[in-house]
């Protein structure tokens, strides 16, 4: 087998003229990467649990096209602020309100993958005047799976208490279908985030949605997602760790506006793991070609 060819965040980036700040706006300070021209339609991609805005290092480039394009830091992960009580939705939902109240934006394309797709399927239901489309990629909030929420709970903690080069390279391979994608430079980027004197503090407060009674209290019902009024893309994979296709397209069945693509050989991070694959359906759907 051949070695995979080197790639790094910054080779993903390299060619893509953007930004990266802090907007600090009503008691947030989130961190962003952005690019795109400001006079087109606003997307915002909001990461998963513990992860960060380079979850889509891969994708800014070919978004940037289209859109205004902002991935960001969540509250409590990344370099954004991070607040010390337990983080549940309504919280992210405030951070990403204020965030586009700060930059000037009324309305949003969304793209949430797992705890990001919570949110946003969550804001797309009580706020549908802020939303067009959302995509909800791998999306979390409809599941309490014990093993796989003991299972993300435990990578979590060990890596934030211990944030070896081993244990933050365990934690992100279990979101790859192919773990040789959780190269050098990733496992680099998020130690150095998990290395930040308060993140075991900040983990314990984010892992607050793997408690089964706030978990519970927060999860997407059936009726939430018949009353998503947007045109929604559920994106599933064939591999991924935290639930079935068929959840999938459940989920989908239950959005009057839902449609379903899967995405094959891909575990939980589709859109850095088969790129050309998820740019091409994402985008497709965003403006509007499917």
């Amino acid at each position: 087998m051949s070695e995979r060819p080197f790639t790094s965040v910054w080779t993903d980036l390299a060619q893509v003229s953007f930004s990266q700040g802090f907007i600090e706006h009503a008691g947030y300070r989130t961190r962003y990467l952005h690019t795109g021209d400001t006079s087109k339609p606003t997307l915002l991609m909001l990461h998963g649990i513990t992860g960060h805005a380079e979850a889509y290092a891969r994708n800014l480039r070919s978004h940037g096209e289209h859109f205004s394009t902002w991935a960001i830091d969540f509250i409590g992960h990344g370099y954004s602020s991070k607040p010390e009580h337990p983080l549940e939705i309504t919280h992210y939902i405030d951070q990403v309100l204020t965030f586009m109240d700060a930059i000037g934006v009324q309305k949003a394309y969304f793209s949430g993958e797992s705890l990001g797709g919570w949110v946003t399927a969550k804001l797309a239901q009580l706020y549908p005047e802020r939303v067009e489309r959302i995509a909800l990629n791998t999306m979390g909030g409809t599941m309490a799976n014990p093993v796989v929420m003991e299972r993300l709970y435990t990578l979590s903690t060990e890596a934030a208490n211990d944030p070896s080069w081993e244990r933050v390279k365990t934690r992100l391979e279990w979101l790859m279908a192919d773990p040789s994608m959780v190269t050098d430079d990733l496992i680099k980027t998020r130690q150095a985030i998990f290395q930040q004197p308060d993140w075991p503090m900040a983990c314990q407060m984010n892992m607050a949605l793997q408690d089964l009674p706030t978990r519970k209290r927060n999860m997407l019902s059936d009726d939430d997602l018949r009353a998503i009024e947007a045109e929604a893309l559920v994106i599933w994979t064939t591999k991924d760790p935290s639930g079935p296709v068929d959840e999938g397209r459940r989920i989908a069945g239950l959005i009057p506006n839902g449609s379903l693509a899967v995405i094959e050989n891909a575990g939980h991070w589709p859109q850095y793991e088969q790129t050309a694959v998820f740019d091409q359906i994402h985008l497709d759907f965003l403006l509007g070609r499917r």
